[in-house]
């Protein structure tokens, strides 16, 4: 009985060192810019799917921590008055899409009789910038762990598909770097996505998007404050995405002081590194029992939230910017 025990023991121990070296390769695969983003991506439902993740109690907080360093390191790789202009161009954009989302998805959530809770997060991570926005608006409603788990595994789904939809859209309406930039930061959710879809289309692209998601992700600390008093939680912690005041910061050196030059190109090179990890890791959260938590009708509230938001985006730049 206890020799059994010992090689179940051993046997636990080898699949968990395997799985181990098997996230190991694929990270120095990222290292050495070997793979590119979205391959990075599907390796890494690949790899939860059929290994497991050895990883899984440092997985959220590593995605986060990536995240914010590669946004950081991209803004020296930016000009500050390129960037103004395109914040300008999008900020109008962005109220509008932001308020219609979030109007839109609270009647979604009433006609598919969502949960509220869980209607008003998805609606807030489609409406500004995925699950920073869930991760925030969370405690202000007081969620539960099932009911925020849902939601980001929404967004995550569709966050996947976009880093592939959206440049072979962009292509195929041939719009311009500045027209998919700004596309790209409206209609996709998380600024993972947004960043790796803008940076396969190109130098343009990836500088609008940025900007314009990074603009648009402030817009957290309104919309917490609104959640508050619709949710009626008056001592709710507001989160503060401080990250893009370094971001910011990171910018400004990078347009004005000129020794910056000789060390920005090899920041951003690292950064688009963490990016690629960013997203390695962001697969790796979507497992089987992920897709089957989600339901039928958060997924397609979020579909159709989805769908909304790209269309209502894409219309006001081609018509209307």
């Amino acid at each position: 009985m206890e020799t059994n025990q010992q090689t179940a023991s051993h046997l636990i121990e080898v699949s968990q060192y395997f799985q181990q070296a098997i996230f190991a390769l694929v990270v120095i695969l990222c290292l050495f810019s070997i793979i590119s983003p979205p391959i990075a991506l599907l390796l890494g439902v690949l790899i939860v799917n059929v290994f497991g993740n050895p990883f899984v109690a440092f997985n959220h907080k590593a995605i986060t921590f990536l995240l914010q360093f590669s946004v950081v390191g991209l803004g020296f790789g930016m000009n500050a008055a390129s960037a103004v202009s395109a914040g300008k161009e999008g900020f109008l954009l962005t109220i509008f899409s932001i308020f219609s989302t979030l109007i839109f998805g609270t009647l979604l959530g009433k006609c598919l009789k969502t949960d509220k809770k869980t209607s008003h997060l998805i609606s807030c991570g489609t409406a500004i910038c995925g699950g920073s926005a869930i991760a925030a608006i969370s405690p202000v409603i007081k969620s539960n762990e099932n009911q925020t788990s849902i939601a980001l595994g929404v967004i995550f789904i569709l966050n996947s598909i976009a880093l592939f939809v959206f440049p072979f859209i962009g292509h195929q309406l041939d719009l311009s770097q500045k027209e998919f930039g700004l596309w790209c930061a409206i209609a996709i959710h998380d600024t993972s996505s947004v960043v790796g879809a803008a940076n396969k289309y190109g130098a343009e692209a990836l500088q609008v998007a940025t900007t314009v998601k990074l603009a648009r992700a402030l817009w957290i600390i309104p919309i917490s404050i609104f959640t508050a008093v619709i949710f009626k939680n008056k001592n709710s912690k507001i989160k503060i995405p401080y990250f893009i005041g370094l971001f910011i910061l990171a910018m400004l050196l990078n347009t004005y002081v000129p020794a910056t030059a000789i060390i920005a190109p090899h920041i951003v090179s690292i950064a688009k590194i963490g990016l690629t990890i960013t997203l390695f890791l962001i697969g790796a959260t979507l497992n089987v029992n992920t897709l089957k938590s989600v339901g039928v009708k958060p997924l397609l509230q979020g579909v159709f939230l989805w769908v909304f938001i790209a269309a209502l985006g894409l219309l006001s730049i081609l018509y209307f910017n």
